[in-house]
């Protein structure tokens, strides 16, 4: 005797497939979220020098309005010039200026959104010699 359970796996099988083949034959979406590829200055660095400029290039393309880099000393106050912009001519890339900064350790903070609307943010530090 064939109860209904055969019919709900056949139309599940069913489904499946339908969105297999739309994933599949559907280009340009991405269904990630947009993570640090690398940064200027590099994570955990030590620098001789101030930077002028707080870089991170990310693995994706960013949404510009939603999407913002700011530079803390460590304790707390913010030293970036609160001019943090994704580059018009390369969408991976986020920025902000700083002024010149005195020797200390410094804490870059990112929230992005990536343009498949996911929303990720992290931190790191580099230190100014």
């Amino acid at each position: 005797m064939i109860t209904g359970t055969g019919r709900f796996l056949d139309i599940r099988a069913s489904a499946t497939v339908i969105f297999l083949v739309v994933y599949l034959l559907t280009p340009g979406i991405s269904w990630c979220h947009a993570f640090p590829d690398h940064s200027d200055p590099r994570v955990g660095s030590t620098v001789s020098a101030s930077p002028s400029v707080i870089r991170i290039w990310f693995d994706s393309d960013l949404e510009p309005a939603f999407s913002n880099l700011m530079v803390h000393s460590m304790d707390g106050r913010m030293v970036d010039k609160r001019d943090s912009r994704v580059d018009p001519s390369d969408p991976k890339l986020l920025e902000v200026s700083v002024p010149p900064l005195p020797p200390g350790t410094y804490i870059v903070i990112w929230n992005v959104v990536a343009r498949d609307t996911h929303r990720t943010q992290g931190q790191f530090t580099f230190t100014v010699k």
